[in-house]
């Protein structure tokens, strides 16, 4: 993987990070189970660290 296309995954990565945020922030505030959405932002937090270090590295 070359350094634009880390750069363009990491790009898709934090929308959907922004997307899967205001979805659960809907969903608290109706009181319903935010532990799917939490999971999955976690595991975009986890993948976004590794491209980043992967970035650095190229």
């Amino acid at each position: 993987m070359d350094k634009k296309q880390i750069e363009n995954q990491i790009q898709e990565l934090k929308a959907e990070y922004v997307r899967l945020q205001n979805d659960l922030e809907k969903l608290e505030s109706v009181g319903g189970n935010v532990a799917p959405l939490e999971k999955q932002i976690t595991e975009i937090e986890n993948e976004l660290k590794t491209l980043n270090q992967k970035l650095r590295e190229a």
